[in-house]
């Protein structure tokens, strides 16, 4: 025999209030078998969950907009970056610079390598350390690297920056929304449990073939086990 099977997704939860508030029988009069005030509620929570479930999908669409433009600023301001250590290194190898003045970037003094600044919060700390280190180099009265100038890795660095925060407000949006659906999850899983059950009551003594026909019209979900034949 079938059984039913609460939905589990918000597309699948949707589905099944839509199909049992275009039942157009539900609201003639002498027919309506569902308790009324349980089907007041019905209506008033798909309105709210399909809202959410929009806003969910809008400001995840937000995100992934700005997703490639994270990617081609992070390569922007991880080339200078990368670039403005190695010319630091090389100013250093060639005595240019003491060793010990790699100390105000916040490298070791036998720092001969560009760090690892593969990942975001790597980059943006080896960028700002540099920054420091730059400003500070220069304001001893040390002559500032050019090709690229701190400037120049400044801007692509808070750039980089801008666009990171920008992701962040979109992701806190996103997590409002997607804390409010898991609040409102449960009291429609409730309703929908409300409703199946005074669905299914008042089928209850018809054969099989319609009870399920029935069933199915004001949108409960029935399934098969696996091999089971599909008989109704």
């Amino acid at each position: 025999m079938p059984y039913r099977r609460l939905p589990k997704t918000d597309a699948a939860r949707l589905k099944a209030l839509k199909t049992l508030l275009e039942c157009s029988s539900l609201y003639t009069t002498g027919v309506r078998f569902i308790d009324y005030q349980t089907l007041n509620r019905a209506q008033p929570a798909y309105e709210r969950l399909l809202m959410m479930c929009e806003q969910y999908k809008a400001r995840q669409q937000a995100q992934m907009r700005v997703t490639p433009k994270i990617e081609k600023l992070q390569r922007n301001a991880s080339i200078y970056i990368s670039h403005f250590i190695q010319v630091l290194l090389m100013a250093v190898e060639r005595g240019e610079i003491p060793r010990e003045t790699l100390e105000l970037y916040q490298m070791d003094a036998e720092t001969t390598a560009v760090p690892n600044i593969k990942s975001i919060d790597r980059l943006v700390s080896w960028g700002e350390k540099i920054i420091i280190g730059e400003k500070e180099r220069i304001k001893r009265g040390g002559r500032p690297i050019t090709n690229p100038t701190i400037g120049m890795v400044m801007t692509h660095l808070d750039v980089f920056k801008d666009i990171l925060a920008q992701q962040k407000k979109l992701q806190d949006r996103t997590l409002v929304v997607q804390e409010s659906l898991d609040k409102i999850r449960p009291e429609i899983d409730e309703l929908l449990l409300d409703l199946w059950n005074q669905i299914e009551k008042h089928f209850e003594n018809e054969p099989p073939e319609t009870r399920y026909a029935e069933c199915r019209k004001y949108g409960i979900v029935y399934y098969y086990r696996r091999h089971e034949p599909h008989l109704y």
